[in-house]
This record gives C-alpha cells, sequence and structure tokens, in this order.
C-alpha cells in the first residue's frame, strides 16, 4: 500500500492502491507491446475494447510510477529484472520520465523491448464515486503477483509512504486511528482478508462476478453515511454477500466503517 501525500486534493494522507487515471497514452499501446491482451475486452465486457485496453495499460503504469514495479516481460517471456544496479538506475530514470510526462510507457517498452504482461492483471471490482463528490471516479480494481526481483517503493512525489501490510493488520491500524482507508480500500481490504496465499486470491478474483459499486449517501439522524449495496438501507442489493461492514460514518473528518443494522 502507499500513502498518497498529505494536502492533495483527493484522499489525501490515505493509504491506498497505487493506481490513477486513464492517459490518452495510455490507449496507444498496440498489440506489438502487450501479452495476454485477447480475453481483456471480455473481462471488461461493459465497455468498449479499446477503454478497456486504458484500464489495464493505466493500471500498469501507474503501479510503475507510484511504486516502481514494472509487469512487463522480455521477448523470453521473463520478467524484467530490476535487481542488477544498472537495470535499476535505468528503470528509476524511466519511471521519473513517465511520471513527469516527457516519455511515454509506450516508448520505453519499444527501447527495452519488453511486453506488458496483460495476462497477470486480473480485474476484481468496480467502483464509482458517489454523487456528492465533486471530483468523480469511475474505477477498477486489479490483482496481480508481485514480479521476482523488482522490490516496490512510493515515488516521494504524490505517494510518501509505502508498506506491505496483512489486510486484518491494516484494518487494525486504521480502527486505532493510526491510517486512514478510504471506504473502497477498507472494503477490498476486508475481501482479502480471508485468503492466506496469492493463489487464493487470484483464483478468488477470477471467478468473481464484477459488480459496479456505487455507494449511496445518506444523513439520518443528523449521520452523514455512506451505503455499500447490501446495507438495509440501501435498496440496491449486493451480487454476492456483502462485507462485513455495508455502511462509512463521517466523523471528525474521516469515513469509519460500521456493521449494517436498520
Amino acid at each position: 500500500m502507499v500513502r498518497r501525500r498529505i494536502g492533495t486534493a483527493f484522499m489525501g494522507g490515505a493509504y491506498v492502491f497505487p493506481g490513477g487515471r486513464v492517459d490518452e497514452h495510455d490507449r496507444d499501446v498496440d498489440e506489438r507491446w502487450r501479452i495476454g491482451s485477447r480475453d481483456t475486452a471480455s473481462h471488461l465486457a461493459d465497455i468498449d475494447p479499446a477503454q478497456a485496453i486504458g484500464f489495464y495499460v493505466a493500471a500498469a503504469r501507474e503501479l510503475f510510477e507510484e511504486a516502481g514495479v514494472l509487469l512487463a516481460r522480455d521477448r523470453r517471456g521473463e520478467f524484467v529484472s530490476l535487481a542488477p544496479a544498472d537495470a535499476r538506475h535505468r528503470f528509476n530514470q524511466y519511471r521519473a520520465a513517465v511520471h513527469a510526462g516527457s516519455r511515454s510507457l509506450r516508448a520505453i517498452l519499444e527501447r527495452e523491448d519488453l511486453q506488458l504482461a496483460f495476462d497477470t492483471l486480473v480485474p476484481f471490482a468496480h467502483w464509482v464515486t458517489p454523487s456528492i463528490d465533486t471530483r468523480r471516479f469511475d474505477t477498477r480494481f486489479f490483482i496481480t503477483r508481485m514480479p521476482q526481483d523488482q522490490s516496490p517503493v512510493h515515488d516521494d512525489t504524490e505517494t510518501i509512504e509505502s508498506a506491505w501490510l496483512l489486510p486484518a493488520d491494516a484494518i487494525a491500524r486504521c480502527r486505532r486511528g493510526e491510517i486512514v482507508l478510504p471506504p473502497p480500500t477498507w472494503t477490498t481490504l476486508r475481501e482479502l482478508e480471508p485468503f492466506s496465499s496469492v493463489d487464493a486470491a487470484l483464483a478468488w478474483a477470477r471467478r468473481r462476478r464484477i459488480q459496479r459499486r456505487e455507494p449511496k449517501f445518506v444523513e439520518k439522524d443528523g449521520a452523514r453515511m455512506l451505503l455499500l449495496p447490501g446495507d438495509p438501507l440501501n435498496p440496491e442489493l449486493s451480487a454476492e454477500p456483502p462485507p462485513a461492514e455495508t455502511r462509512f460514518i463521517l466523523a471528525d473528518g474521516r469515513w469509519r466503517a460500521e456493521a449494517a443494522r436498520a
């Protein structure tokens, strides 16, 4: 997980997963520079195939920008290794250039003769910010396995801290007030919490029916709440058993998770 810079307009100071918006150039990575994109459109069947490609490329690019992890293989099918000092230095320069917008991810793939590993990215969630937000996002969540010979680290620009955390530990730290978790991040951690291995989490993601989640904003008895599908106060049904907490109460500037009740 990475911590967003304090003072950032959206989710400032919160712990989140690496990610961001789809850029114009994310649609320019053609078939020569990606592996496993044949089923991409079917995995995101609710949107145009070209738009689906953009989501996959954006996921890989943002992971590279914010965490320094590159989901790309060479022509032998091996993940790019960032263990050697010269490779690490070279790709750190690439990372900074992509982040600054002075170089595209496609240009780096071409220079290094690499292909994005679409086959490692498994979509498992679809979140839309509620209508009360002035900055609205329509977001896809992916899960992947960490490549060997790479070491993630935050970018010190958009993100100021990073850590590997067990889902239960992240939730416990949030309950103690040590970190902030936005509602989608909290819910994702709850969903990942039961799995004891990457294989198990990936298998769950592959068989999951993805439901569009747009929390409903409600004010009741002086409390401001965000309600997920499956909450008694949200008429939208959940496609699967809802998580342990289906509502988030705004208190002291933070959304705090609570179990469902009428």
